[in-house]
C-alpha cells in the first residue's frame, strides 16, 4: 500500500477493467471545459485589449481603466461561495446552464453600451455569470477523473485560460483594428453562446451519461474519483467547517498570491508594453501573446503530464504535487526581473519565465480541492478558496493604475507582485502543508 493511497483503494481488489473496456469519453469532458474557459478569457482579455478605444469613446483615465478592469472581479468574487454551495447542492449540469448562458448575454451587452455605466453593469453581470466556472471544473473533473489523471485533465483546462490570452489578445486587436470594439465584444457574445449549446447538449456527470461505458465508469471509480453522493449533496459539509482548516488558508493565500499576478498581467500586459516600452497596439498585442503561449506549454507539460506521469512511475503523490505547486510559485518569482527590463525582448523573457512556472503550479492548485475535500464539498471549498483569489485579481489591476499614474512606470507595480508571491509560497508551505484529505466532520469529533 502506497503512503498516499486511501484505504478504501487499499482493500478493494485490484480487478482492473479490460482495458478494451476502459474508453476515454471521460476525456471529451475535459476539452469541453476547456473550450469554456477559453471562451470565459476571451470575455476577459477583450478590455485589455481595448483600453485605447475605450478611453476614445468613454474618456478613461488609467485609474478609471483600473477600476474598469476589476469591475469583472469585484462581482465574480462575491459570488464565488455562494456559487461552491449552489453547486454542490444543485449539480454542475444546472449551474453550468445557466452560467454560460448569462455570459453570452453579458457579451452582447457591453458591445451594445451607450455609456461608461452600462459597460461597467455588464462587466458586473459578466463576473456573477462566470463565478461558478472553475470550482465547477474542479468538481466536474473530480467526478470524471482518477487521482493520477487528474492534473492533466485539470492542466487541459487550465492552459485554455493562457491559450485564450496568447490567441485571443492577437486576434481581438486584429478585429479592434479592422472593425471596432464594439464588434470585438459582440464576437465573444457569439463564441459564448456557442459554449452554452455545446455544454447544454454533452456535459453529465458519470452516472447519468448513457455513452459512458460500464468499465470506463468502474476505472473512474477505482481510480479514486470523487463518488456521486446525491444524499451528501443536500447537506455537504458546512462552509463554517471548513474555514476552521489551516490547509484552506494555505490555499487560498497561495492561489490569492498567484491571481495577483496572473491579472496584473493579464490586464496590464498590453498598456506595459505600449506606455513603458513604447510599442504602438498592433506590435503590441502580438508581443503580449509569447509569454502566454510559454505558459501553455508549460501548464500541460509541467503540471499536467510531469505531474501524473511521475505519480504513475511510483514517485510519492504528495512530494510531486508539492514540488511542483512551491517551484513553480517560485519561478514566478521572476517578475522582479521585468521590473529593470529596458527593452521588449528582455521584458518578455522575464515574464515568459514567470508565467511559466506560475502556470505549471496553477493545475497542481486546482487539482487540491477534489483531492482533499470532504465528499461533496469540492465546490464550496474551490468557491471560498477562489475567493481569496478574486480579491487579489481586484486589487491588482486599481493598485497596478495608481502606480503606474503616479510613478509613469511598472517597475514598483512588479515589485508588489514579487512580495505577494513570497507571500503565497509561505502559505503553501506552512499552511497547506501535505496534500492529503481534511476529515470528514463526523470523523473529526470523534
Amino acid at each position: 500500500m502506497r503512503p498516499d493511497q486511501p484505504l478504501s483503494e487499499a482493500i478493494l481488489p485490484p480487478a482492473v477493467p479490460l482495458i478494451s473496456d476502459v474508453t476515454r469519453r471521460r476525456w471529451r469532458i475535459a476539452f469541453l471545459l476547456a473550450f469554456g474557459v477559453l471562451v470565459n478569457f476571451f470575455d476577459r482579455i477583450n478590455l485589455s485589449v481595448s483600453r485605447d478605444a475605450l478611453h476614445e469613446s468613454f474618456g478613461l483615465s488609467l485609474v478609471a481603466f483600473g477600476y474598469l478592469s476589476s469591475a469583472f472581479s469585484w462581482t465574480y468574487a462575491v459570488m464565488q461561495m455562494p456559487a461552491g454551495v449552489l453547486l454542490d447542492r444543485l449539480g454542475v449540469r444546472r449551474v453550468g446552464r445557466i452560467s454560460a448562458c448569462l455570459w453570452s448575454l453579458s457579451s452582447f451587452a457591453a458591445a451594445l453600451s451607450p455609456s461608461l455605466g452600462w459597460f461597467f453593469g455588464a462587466r458586473l453581470l459578466l463576473g456573477v455569470s462566470e463565478s461558478p466556472t472553475f470550482p465547477a471544473n474542479a468538481k466536474a473533473l473530480g467526478y470524471w477523473f482518477t487521482r493520477e489523471e487528474r492534473s492533466l485533465a485539470t492542466a487541459i483546462t487550465d492552459a485554455a485560460a493562457k491559450f485564450s490570452s496568447a490567441i485571443g489578445v492577437p486576434l481581438i486587436g486584429l478585429l479592434l483594428l479592422y472593425v471596432g470594439w464594439r464588434w470585438s465584444f459582440a464576437a465573444t457574445g457569439f463564441v459564448s453562446f456557442l459554449y452554452f449549446v455545446l455544454f447544454y447538449l454533452v456535459y453529465r456527470n458519470p452516472s447519468e451519461d448513457k455513452g459512458l461505458s460500464a468499465g470506463e465508469l468502474e476505472f473512474i471509480l477505482r481510480g479514486g474519483a470523487q463518488p456521486e453522493d446525491n444524499t451528501k449533496a443536500q447537506s455537504g459539509v458546512s462552509l463554517g467547517y471548513l474555514l476552521r482548516q489551516r490547509k484552506v488558508y494555505g490555499l487560498a493565500l497561495g492561489w490569492g498570491a498567484y491571481n495577483y499576478t496572473f491579472f496584473l498581467l493579464l490586464t496590464w500586459l498590453p498598456s506595459y508594453l505600449a506606455v513603458s516600452l513604447h510599442m504602438d497596439l498592433f506590435h503590441s498585442v502580438f508581443f503580449t501573446s509569447v509569454p502566454w503561449l510559454f505558459a501553455t506549454f508549460t501548464d500541460l507539460l509541467v503540471g499536467g503530464w510531469l505531474v501524473d506521469a511521475l505519480i504513475r512511475h511510483g514517485w510519492d503523490a504528495n512530494r510531486v504535487r508539492q514540488t511542483v505547486l512551491v517551484a513553480g510559485m517560485a519561478f514566478g518569482l521572476a517578475i522582479f526581473g521585468a521590473a529593470g527590463a529596458r527593452t521588449p525582448a528582455a521584458a518578455i523573457v522575464w515574464i515568459s519565465v514567470a508565467l511559466g512556472g506560475l502556470a505549471a503550479a496553477a493545475p497542481v492548485a486546482w487539482t487540491v480541492p477534489s483531492l482533499i475535500s470532504p465528499r461533496e464539498s469540492v465546490g464550496t471549498l474551490a468557491g471560498a478558496v477562489n475567493l481569496c483569489g478574486q480579491i487579489a485579481a481586484i486589487c491588482a489591476p486599481i493598485v497596478t493604475g495608481y502606480i503606474v499614474s503616479a510613478t509613469r512606470s511598472f517597475a514598483a507595480a512588479f515589485v508588489t507582485a514579487t512580495v505577494i508571491l513570497l507571500l503565497g509560497i509561505t502559505g503553501y508551505i506552512f499552511l497547506l502543508g501535505r496534500i492529503e484529505p481534511i476529515p470528514e466532520p463526523e470523523r473529526a469529533v470523534r
